[in-house]
């Protein structure tokens, strides 16, 4: 049956397992099958056509799996892709910028938003157009942080330089005396400790991953794909390179062993 299907999660590397996370957390009886793009990362600096094609080769490859619903755990591919790819496919697929975005809009007191992410993402202008039409009243300044990805790729979560880039690249937001801040890319909330030490406690995090595992769940609940028979939840994980770094690194932060991480050329496959 279609909602004992599994659930698709790409990313253009380790940063859409902060997506993952959340539904096995708030959905913890789906099943998920993750594809992390860690040959071609970062996504960021890319351009709209390269990430556009990116993408419909992954979601070629999910649909393959026989999933029911997909998530694009990138903002760079969700501000670039989605609505491309949306037409292409007969199941839900949704991205993660319009979860954040609303929240935002939600949850700001002064009107005054900050946005981190990729370059690719600040440049598309999504997130302030999502947050115009939600709320015209807010103001929306974004910074593109483009060495925060490499930076969590290689591990450097806790390392000084981290912290010294972040609060470069944070303060020029702080000056705009703003009151929320989006973590406009999936890699982010893997900074959350280092921000947080940066903007202080007045500043509300909004972290795009967990609102958008909400987004699924209410999708999925819409469309009555949600998978409530009793069994122990089975999860695959793919990257195009560097699986066992991979998987040591998703053991690091998913609340389940991930045993085995399988390498596959995407291109290849289409």
């Amino acid at each position: 049956m279609i909602n004992n299907a599994p659930i698709g999660v790409f990313d253009s590397g380790i940063g859409g397992l902060t997506v993952v996370k959340e539904i096995m957390n708030q959905i913890p009886g789906e099943d998920i099958i993750y594809f992390g793009d860690t040959a071609r990362l970062p996504y960021g600096s890319k351009s709209r056509k390269t990430v556009t094609t990116y993408t419909r080769q992954i979601v070629r490859f999910l649909m393959n799996k026989d999933v029911k619903a997909i998530v694009i755990a990138c903002n760079t591919a969700s501000a670039f892709a989605l609505e491309a790819v949306k037409s292409e496919v007969d199941i839900p697929i949704i991205g993660v910028v319009k979860p954040g975005a609303k929240e935002a809009a939600k949850t700001t007191r002064n009107g005054r938003i900050g946005v981190i992410g990729t370059v690719g993402t600040i440049q598309s202008g999504i997130y302030n157009e999502i947050l115009s039409k939600t709320n015209p009243m807010v103001k929306v300044f974004g910074k593109a942080c483009p060495l925060f990805v490499p930076l969590v790729e290689e591990g450097l979560i806790d390392d000084p330089v981290t912290f010294e880039m972040a609060k470069r690249y944070i303060s020029v937001l702080m000056d705009k005396d703003i009151d929320t801040l989006v973590l406009g890319c999936t890699h982010y909330p893997l900074l959350r400790k280092t921000i947080r030490k940066i903007v202080g406690e007045e500043i509300v995090l909004v972290n795009p991953a967990y609102e958008t595992a909400k987004s699924l769940r209410d999708v999925l609940v819409d469309n009555g794909l949600i998978n409530d028979s009793a069994h122990k939840p089975n999860h695959e994980f793919y990257v195009s390179d560097g699986a066992e770094k991979f998987r040591q690194f998703a053991n690091t932060i998913l609340p389940c062993e991930v045993k085995e991480t399988t390498d596959i050329n995407i291109e290849e496959l289409g």
